[in-house]
């Protein structure tokens, strides 16, 4: 498998990092931690450690080995790497990055088990949906077809549904699945236009611009401890944001900068971007000269905010999806319960 393409997941990326950064912290060469590491590694950590060997062995820097491997290390950790090692404070660096990787961890653990209940409930749905079209509806349509009862359309539907799945399961199954890869090509080739129309929603909107700015902060504050320029680390926490607003604003403040100006003040511009908060924080830091302590207060106030947002978002949430699946369950049930009840009024005419 070529380098690009090889991957870890955030807990091995931990791991790896944290390994290292303890042996090196304790005196080690960092090329006898690459043995030692490769001792007990497999799968695509072994990869990763056998090539970072290899270029060690040839004199070259880590950064360089990091840069071989885009999906496991982004720009920022291997801008940061250069120069702590340009610097000479590998060390620090590696013990930053620790504490970043497990913020990351757990920032995304907010946000996925805020989604594990609606999951859950869509997957319930889903089930309970497939026991009426595969149990009840084929029951049903069996009487109605021998009384000859006239159906009404969302009744149709249904039978038709069951039919499909009863009798022609490997076609509709087969269509099911081309219409996931379908829909999987159109999130991959359209992924901005969807992101932009998703990102729009006024509960998502806020949640992500939050997101967004939690790791522009946090990474800002990682790569000007380290001694990266205001200018360079602008221009490279543009990629760990998703909204194209915030990117933007970002964009802009690097260019004030350029123009000679504080990031502040290019930040003031983009205001109806930027909360309030943050301008006068880093402002404040800009006038103390401690702006990466400013970034990391920052991103510790946004983390909190995160928090608040995520768990407002999971309690609206909940009750409005189970409305939507009960709404949909039982019209499900009214499209097979009301051909019966006017088949007994019917029968109560005659």
């Amino acid at each position: 498998m070529k380098p690009e393409k090889i991957s870890l997941s955030s807990k091995d990326r931990l791991s790896l990092i944290s390994n290292m950064s303890t042996m090196f912290n304790a005196g080690i060469p960092i090329i006898e931690i690459v043995d030692s590491l490769l001792e007990d590694s497999k799968g695509s950590r072994r990869k990763i450690l056998e090539a970072l060997r290899d270029d060690l062995m040839q004199g070259k820097h880590l950064y360089v080995s990091f840069s071989r491997f885009p999906k496991v290390f982004d720009k920022v950790t291997i801008n940061i790497i250069k120069a702590s090692e340009e610097a000479g404070t590998l060390d620090v660096t590696l013990k930053d990055l620790r504490k970043q990787i497990k913020e990351e961890i757990e920032f995304n653990d907010k946000i996925k088990s805020a989604l594990t209940y609606p999951l859950i409930i869509a997957v319930v749905f889903f089930g309970v949906l497939l026991l009426i079209l595969l149990v009840v509806v084929p029951k049903i349509s069996t009487v109605f077809s021998r009384l000859r009862v006239d159906l009404p359309l969302p009744t149709k539907i249904l039978i038709f549904i069951s039919n499909a799945l009863l009798n022609y399961t490997i076609p509709t199954v087969l269509g099911i699945i081309a219409l996931i890869f379908l829909l999987v090509f159109i999130l991959k080739t359209k992924k901005e236009l969807i992101q932009e129309i998703f990102f729009s929603l006024p509960l998502v909107k806020t949640l992500v611009k939050q997101i967004d700015l939690t790791r522009f902060s946090r990474s800002m504050y990682l790569l000007l401890t380290s001694g990266i320029t205001i200018t360079t680390a602008l221009e490279l926490t543009q990629d760990v944001v998703m909204n194209r607003d915030v990117s933007r604003a970002i964009a802009h403040a690097r260019d004030v900068v350029l123009g000679g100006k504080r990031m502040s003040e290019g930040f003031k511009e983009k205001k109806n971007v930027l909360p309030a908060l943050m301008i006068k924080i880093v402002e404040a830091g800009e006038k103390t000269g401690s702006l990466e302590n400013s970034m990391q207060d920052i991103s510790e106030y946004l983390d909190y905010e995160v928090s608040n947002t995520l768990r407002n978002l999971t309690a609206l949430l909940e009750p409005l999806m189970l409305v939507v699946i009960g709404v949909l369950v039982g019209g499900m049930m009214l499209a097979i319960i009301a051909p019966i009840y006017g088949l007994i009024g019917n029968v109560g005419l005659r």
